[in-house]
């Protein structure tokens, strides 16, 4: 599988296997997670996407449970976690309201907490979740930077944030952010729209897609865009998801989608999307199906 360069010392497979549903399965034990793991190996997706929320910060732990009982797993994985969110559930159970928290206090806890519950000794890629409205930028522009150099977090990076607040965090760093992990899909064509796309490709940063179908509408929905997508796969002999993904694979931009499902067989099929080949008028028949009308 093709690698993307993040940066002069990290690379990621070109898919990345997403885990916010990892611990809503019925089965979170640890071979069936190893499971899951091999068979994204198999098809050369190496890079893990997780976050200390998902599950009700459970996941983490669900994967360390993987990783602790085969250790070789670990050196065959780039993992991606996040942190900044608080909502009042599993170790933050006491919160009295859902918040951001980009103070270096809590970075530092949920760093440790992620390295805890995975069973790790590094982070590969950290991310801030969520542009954080009551964010200090030097102080939390220097904890990235101090994470970095402790060796604990390897990169760092960002997930929802617009050109502005990549800017400010930016601008206290001494780190270069490899990524921000966006929504942007067939479903939701909001970056290609409103410059934020634009911004990133002219920095030459490698984005991460995540909900890529859409949050799953895209497999199931009705209308124009359901049977451009229909028929594409029935020429190339996929299904829906395969070719959604590949819209966003045959952007010159290098976006890196993040694709996540508990069904063994859909894991299985996952690059599947690698094989759709989109020329340029096949691309816009898919955007325009999206967009609702004609490009102007």
């Amino acid at each position: 599988m093709q690698r993307i360069k993040l940066n002069s010392d990290l690379d990621f497979s070109r898919l990345v296997y997403g885990m916010w549903r990892l611990g809503d399965d019925a089965d979170t034990s640890s071979a069936f997670v190893e499971k899951k793991i091999q068979t994204c190996l198999d098809q050369g997706i190496t890079t893990f996407d997780q976050a200390d929320i998902y599950g009700g910060y459970r996941a983490e732990a669900v994967l360390g449970g993987a990783l602790k009982a085969n250790k070789a797993l670990r050196s065959k994985m780039e993992i991606v976690t996040k942190c900044d969110i608080v909502a009042p559930a599993g170790r933050h159970s006491a919160a009295k309201v859902k918040h951001y928290d980009t103070s270096r206090a809590h970075i530092e806890a949920s760093v440790e907490s992620s390295l805890s519950d995975m069973g790790i000794d590094h982070i590969d890629l950290l991310l801030i979740h969520r542009p954080d409205p009551f964010m200090d930028h030097h102080e939390t522009g220097a904890t990235l930077d101090d994470l970095v150099k402790s060796g604990k977090v390897r990169h760092v990076g960002v997930s929802n944030f617009r050109p502005w607040d990549w800017e400010l965090l930016q601008s206290a760093m001494a780190t270069q952010l490899a990524t921000n992990q966006i929504e942007i899909s067939l479903g939701e064509l909001g970056p290609f729209i409103n410059g934020d796309l634009a911004f990133h490709q002219r920095l030459g940063t490698k984005l991460m897609a995540w909900s890529p179908l859409g949050g799953g509408a895209l497999m199931t929905g009705a209308g124009p865009l359901a049977g451009v997508l229909d028929e594409i796969a029935a020429e190339q002999n996929v299904d829906r998801a395969a070719v959604a993904v590949a819209f966003l694979l045959a952007h010159p931009a290098g976006l890196l989608p993040v694709l996540g499902t508990n069904n063994p067989e859909r894991i299985a099929r996952i690059s599947d999307s690698l094989m759709v080949k989109l020329d340029r008028q096949t691309w816009f028949r898919l955007y325009e199906a999206a967009l609702g009308k004609e490009v102007p």
